[in-house]
């Protein structure tokens, strides 16, 4: 497999983004190749598991992988930083699949998508409108909108909005910018401090330890400017907008981001899918899917021959 290091701007960008793009093993620049888009979680970046587990992964069965950084994240342009906006998250998604096929290897015919955690929920919301995808995948997929009117907001909404409303006057009259780190700093932190819930402790020993950690991953949100993610659901539509084939993979050691119920709901609700699947593994987490050697083993046995039906 070899990976390169790319930049890219469409003709309506205002700004540079930035994606590994992982060839696969024999790769020929004179062949044609199924590809497929790596979408990021929420907090990430494109060195973390959509490019260094699930990336690798497709890479090796033969698929051409572009993991890229969403705008105001890693190292893509934007400014200002650390904005989590699902309607420019999924209008990204659209952003590099224009850039894939400009590519003369990317057959534009076999184009698929996959995302982890919010970035499963992004690659679902984009198949409802952008039917260049042909079969999409979340792994362990949160719906950010939901997660943003519940937990994220201590099930306040209302007030979180009041709140964002008042410090983005703030900042828009010279105050400095509240950018809220979204984690403990460490496991120990955690500990002490009782932040042991199973989604937030794993994710702590994600992206805050050697395991996942990646200067891209910043697991911050600029407070201000999210005020659109609590009115947004990933699964708006779906029954009837859901078309192609699609795959949610959860496990069934639930905890509070709720991807186990996300990926219930949205395999209801894509009643007007082609093919829709459910993977319901039941002895990993939420963040054991992102690089538990086996764990995701398991959910590749399922995704691959699932891709292979409506991609090769």
């Amino acid at each position: 497999m070899n990976i390169k290091k790319v930049t890219f701007r469409n003709a309506d960008m205002a700004w540079d983004m930035a994606a590994l793009v992982l060839l696969p093993d024999g790769f020929d620049d004179s062949k044609r190749y199924p590809t497929m888009i790596s979408v990021h979680p929420f907090g990430s970046c494109k060195e973390q598991t959509s490019s260094a587990v699930y990336g690798k992964a497709l890479a090796e069965l033969g698929y051409v992988v572009i993991a890229f950084d969403a705008s105001f994240q890693g190292e893509s342009g934007g400014l200002p930083r650390y904005v989590e906006d699902p309607t420019q998250r999924v209008e990204d998604i659209s952003r590099v699949i224009d850039y894939a096929i400009t590519l003369p290897y990317v057959d534009e015919t076999r184009i698929g998508g996959l995302g982890i955690c919010g970035g499963g929920g992004y690659i679902l919301n984009s198949a409802l409108t952008e039917k260049r995808l042909k079969a999409v995948v979340g792994i362990t997929p949160v719906n950010v909108g939901r997660l943003f009117r519940e937990g994220f907001s201590l099930y306040n909404p209302i007030g979180a909005l009041e709140a964002m409303a008042a410090q983005r006057t703030a900042e828009a009259r010279g105050a400095e910018l509240q950018v809220n780190e979204l984690l403990p700093p460490s496991l120990e932190f955690a500990k002490e401090n009782g932040l042991t819930e199973r989604d937030v402790f794993e994710a702590t020993d994600y992206y805050k330890t050697p395991r996942g950690q990646a200067e891209g991953g910043a697991t911050r949100m600029l407070f201000s400017h999210a005020q659109k993610t609590l009115s947004w659901d990933a699964f708006a539509f779906a029954e009837t907008l859901m078309t192609q084939p699609m795959m949610a993979v959860v496990g069934q050691k639930v905890g509070a981001f709720g991807a186990f119920r996300d990926g219930q709901e949205i395999y209801g609700r894509a009643v007007a899918s082609k093919d829709r699947k459910l993977v319901d593994l039941e002895n990993w987490s939420h963040y054991e899917l992102y690089d538990h050697p086996e764990a995701v083993g398991q959910a590749m046995d399922k995704v691959a021959p699932f891709l292979a039906e409506y991609l090769k």
